[in-house]
């Protein structure tokens, strides 16, 4: 019994490592929304919070860093992966904390977890240029990353109402 739910675990992690690659590539060819650089929707985290909410952080973690490093070979580069997976781990441990509080629905832990995605890029980007001057920048990432963060969490939350018989 134990074997089929761990294979079941392990099937549904690559079907959503694979979605949440596709997801980043569409987003990587979608133009960005606004002219402000550094802005973008996020969809790809729509499968890391499935992931997180169904398999567990064991399982969700995993499958974040390899679509990070899957996409940043294939799409963007060795710095976008580099602001990506710092921006990511900030992100994941937000939503983590957040989620196990029971305190916080799923559409709040994605908003936080983009907002904290986009400060974990901007810590990485002033560590990286060595200027401070980039906090300015900050308020319109903390609005885009409220704003994007709620549009995953509700397609997140509508997404798991309709997943529940197929976990």
């Amino acid at each position: 019994m134990r074997s089929q739910i761990d294979t079941k675990k392990l099937t549904v992690s690559a079907l959503i490592s694979s979605l949440a690659l596709i997801m980043s590539y569409v987003e990587f060819l979608l133009p960005m929304p606004m002219p402000i650089p550094g802005i973008k929707l996020g969809i790809a985290n729509l499968a890391i919070l499935i992931a997180l909410y169904k398999l567990g952080a064991s399982y969700a973690l995993p499958i974040n860093l390899l679509r990070i490093a899957i996409a940043g070979l294939l799409f963007t580069g060795l710095f976008s992966t580099l602001y990506a997976a710092s921006g990511a781990l900030l992100s994941f441990a937000v939503m983590i904390f957040l989620k196990n509080t029971n305190k916080f629905s799923i559409v709040g832990v994605s908003m936080a977890g983009s907002v904290a995605h986009n400060l974990g890029q901007l810590l990485t980007a002033a560590f990286v240029m060595s200027t401070p001057r980039l906090f300015y920048y900050f308020p319109i990432l903390l609005f885009a990353g409220m704003i994007t963060g709620i549009l995953v969490g509700i397609c997140a939350y509508e997404l798991l109402k309709r997943l529940q018989k197929a976990f």
